[in-house]
């Protein structure tokens, strides 16, 4: 008998929980009841069946009840009433609640480039310019640059990038200043845009493509067949010269800004031996030696780039700027090119060409007279001869 009951009560211990479900499943189906299928309405009617509901919507009347509520729904001219009165709301809310802090816009470091007074470290850390390369590529020479390592890379001091930069800031300015050649360039992708801005802010030239080895050493041969002009120190050209600059040498450039001097040896060491100042972009894998005013920084960065191009494009302004100033109240802040002849006038050039023209005359009736008189006396000697002759 025993035996007996605790296999019934083990055989309910096992069985229970599935009696229990399958009683709840019994419950639940025999009190299931299907929703009524609700009719499809399109976007219109449904807005305005919530309309004169006030589901979703701002209703300050309520729902009408009674004869009332077989009045129409309200029309589209009411909505797009409401919809007016809620842009007027918007508008006049928008300034209403907190202010957005200044923030990263890329277009705003072409369209307007920072100045050297605007050169800060904040600046700098926000565009990366302290960011190196790995210790194992570490160029010893750049030991006074470094501010530390932070997990396998070399960290640039950004005190030292900010002084370096503001110092060839002023070398740009015054090169600019003095009427001077600058040249800048950059050769890896996207810095094209940078460099051209530069350029274009300090009115000199650059280079965003291969540099040809020899521009500057073989200039003759490579930059023989580009033209040149003469200006005035407004900056206007003047006419006149052509035949005069036909034979003079290729210009060079006074001042040469490399934003990747690694990719770019050759040209920083044609610049070397022809004593041509250079600013450089000097990373932790570079060597500063190479360049006459390095700038440590982040050469990988972009833009860390065009704060760099954009600061020294304004300074190179400012010079610019300061020379066209000196011009106007009559200084003259450069020296004048050599072996050059001012044109003469119309009227100057016509009686230039008079005298030049009776000088030649003169000359050539004294050369007939002479002719004519050496021709005399050669026939008076040949008669004298004749003459022994007979005798």
């Amino acid at each position: 008998m025993a035996s007996s009951t605790m296999i019934v009560r083990h055989l309910i211990a096992r069985r229970a929980p599935a009696l229990a479900r399958r009683s709840l499943q019994r419950r639940c189906y025999a009190t299931y009841t299907p929703e009524p299928e609700v009719p499809a309405f399109t976007f219109k009617e449904d807005l305005e069946r919530k309309w004169a509901a006030g589901v979703g919507l701002e209703n300050p009347n309520p729902a009408p009840t009674g004869p009332a509520a077989q009045q129409p729904l309200s029309t589209p001219d009411d909505l797009a009433a409401q919809y007016h009165t809620l842009k007027q709301q918007q508008q006049q809310t928008t300034g209403v609640g907190a202010e957005i802090s200044p923030h990263y816009q890329p277009h705003t470091l072409l369209t307007h480039p920072p100045s050297p007074a605007d050169v800060t470290l904040e600046l700098l850390l926000a565009s990366e310019a302290h960011q190196g390369h790995a210790t194992s590529l570490w160029n010893p020479a750049n030991a006074r640059y470094i501010h530390g390592i932070r997990q396998g890379i070399h960290v640039i001091s950004l005190e030292q990038t900010a002084a370096h930069l503001r110092r060839a800031a002023k070398v740009v300015q015054e090169v600019s200043r003095r009427g001077g050649i600058v040249l800048f360039v950059g050769t890896r992708d996207g810095q094209d845009r940078a460099v051209s801005r530069a350029a274009e802010l300090a009115k000199g030239y650059h280079l965003f493509e291969r540099w040809i080895p020899g521009s500057i050493t073989n200039g003759k041969q490579i930059l023989g067949r580009c033209k040149l002009k003469v200006v005035n120190e407004h900056d206007a050209e003047v006419p006149g010269f052509d035949e005069q600059l036909y034979d003079r040498p290729v210009l060079r450039p006074d001042l040469v800004i490399c934003l990747n001097p690694l990719e770019n040896y050759v040209l920083l060491h044609e610049c070397a031996l022809n004593n041509i100042p250079t600013i450089g972009v000097i990373d932790t894998n570079a060597d500063p030696t190479w360049v006459t005013y390095p700038i440590p920084a982040n050469d990988d960065s972009l833009r860390c780039i065009q704060v760099i191009a954009g600061v020294l494009g304004r300074a190179g302004e400012a010079g610019q700027r300061q020379r066209l100033a000196s011009a106007a109240q009559g200084h003259i802040t450069y020296r004048p090119s050599t072996g050059l002849t001012v044109p003469e006038s119309e009227d100057d050039a016509a009686a230039a060409k008079q005298k030049r023209d009776k000088e030649i005359a003169a000359a050539t009736a004294q050369l007939r007279d002479g002719a004519a008189a050496g021709r005399d006396a050669d026939s008076d000697l040949d008669a004298e001869f004749e003459r022994q002759l007979d005798g």
